[in-house]
């Protein structure tokens, strides 16, 4: 028995004349994801994508890969015949069985895309109904709220039959809205921000802060972890790993430690601006929330954002702590995120923080010291590798 898996689009489907460019992107990502499971088979029609694996293929293992790719709203695994009611009939009991002995109610939704097919969709349904009901007397037709919906598709080329249908990740294909660059700290909001802004079709690369000796090798280790992780979700990631201890140290003895926070963030975005316009980023990301820390009132996002030539966008900027975390242990960082090892952002951290600071008195206090020349060598010194989607380096103990 043949076995193919249909990939399902939904905002792709409603680009007009655009549509064949997205679709174009999603089959490239899709490839990419499946190249290491050996030679697939592709063919698109109507909105969806046909993969055909390739024998003895662990179709659970592509099937959880293809779950977390953006721009896939449903995956089905599905038995393909003839487009001959009675072979369908024939095999339906043996290809449905996984799915439905253990069921107490299901239906039946029929699709005839080829209209030259002998029998109306309403007889599809209630044919294959009765099958089901024979081959399985223990279940019951539910039409409103069915643990399993049996779903039979005569297409041009084959009829297609399936029980499972799976939620895929929505969203865009990255790479279909451009490249971003993702202010990735060691705490648990950033890689969801980042998560997100790919969900948009964003690349995301990601720009790190260390101070050592004030921050340890085991820090920057849990962040690379962390970018190993969002490329199950975005893909391959550039990681630009700047220097950042003697800003630091300038910011120390020379500003107001009550502004110590803001103008700390300000010179982090001020590197990331020469990064993005070294290498045509066109957006920075960060993992603000508003209130949840000193640095994120308004007054204080207000003055980090004056120092950005470039849109920033944050895109938990209004949730709570509770649902960043929800997200965070669906994307499989909230381990990673919460190991003991502190970034650049707590050191020299100020004992009262200014809440509702001035932009005006942080400019003034940016102005006591001339830091381009420190800005220029962070940059200068910016160490940059790249993480591929697949592969595993840092290991920490969780």
């Amino acid at each position: 028995m043949k076995e193919i898996i249909l990939v399902k689009y939904g905002e792709i489907a409603l680009k007009g004349l655009n549509k064949s460019t997205f679709e174009d992107m999603l089959q490239r990502n899709i490839k990419r994801r499946l190249k290491k499971l050996g030679t697939f088979e592709f063919y698109r029609r109507q909105s969806t994508i046909y993969i055909t694996p390739p024998e003895g293929a662990d179709i659970d293992e592509i099937i959880d890969r293809l779950q977390k790719i953006f721009g896939i709203s449903a995956i089905q695994r599905c038995a393909v015949f003839p487009k001959d009611f009675a072979v369908v009939a024939e095999n339906a009991g043996e290809y449905l069985r996984e799915s439905l002995q253990d069921a107490k109610t299901f239906k039946v939704e029929a699709r005839r895309s080829d209209k030259s097919f002998p029998m109306k969709t309403p007889d599809i349904q209630q044919e294959l109904g009765a099958v089901v009901l024979e081959a399985f007397p223990h279940i019951r037709v539910d039409v409103h709220e069915p643990e399993v919906t049996v779903r039979l598709e005569i297409r041009d080329n084959g009829a297609y039959l399936s029980a499972k249908r799976i939620p895929g990740a929505g969203g865009m294909p990255v790479g279909s809205s451009g490249k971003s660059l993702l202010m990735l700290s060691g705490g648990i909001d950033s890689p969801v921000a980042g998560y997100m802004m790919a969900k948009r079709g964003l690349i995301v690369d990601c720009i790190h802060y260390v101070s050592p000796p004030y921050t340890s090798e085991r820090a920057r280790m849990k962040v690379e972890a962390l970018c190993e992780k969002l490329t199950d979700w975005c893909g391959n990631i550039i990681f630009y790993c700047v220097p950042f201890t003697e800003l630091q140290e300038a910011l120390r003895d020379n500003c107001p430690e009550e502004y110590f926070t803001v103008l700390m963030r300000r010179l982090m975005v001020k590197i990331a601006n020469r990064i993005c316009a070294k290498y045509d980023y066109g957006a920075i990301i960060t993992g603000e929330s508003v209130a949840q820390v000193a640095s994120q009132t308004l007054p204080a996002i207000y003055c980090t954002n004056a120092a950005a030539e470039y849109p920033v966008f944050r895109p938990v900027i209004g949730m709570d702590k509770r649902e960043i975390i929800d997200v965070a242990r669906k994307i499989d960082t909230f381990d990673v995120s919460t190991l003991p090892y502190e970034d650049c952002c707590t050191v020299f951290s100020p004992k009262h923080p200014r809440t509702r600071p001035d932009l005006s008195d942080i400019l003034a206090a940016e102005a006591s010291f001339d830091f381009e020349p420190l800005i220029e060598k962070a940059v200068a010194e910016t160490e940059v590798k790249q993480f591929k989607y697949g592969t595993r380096t840092v290991e920490l103990d969780i």
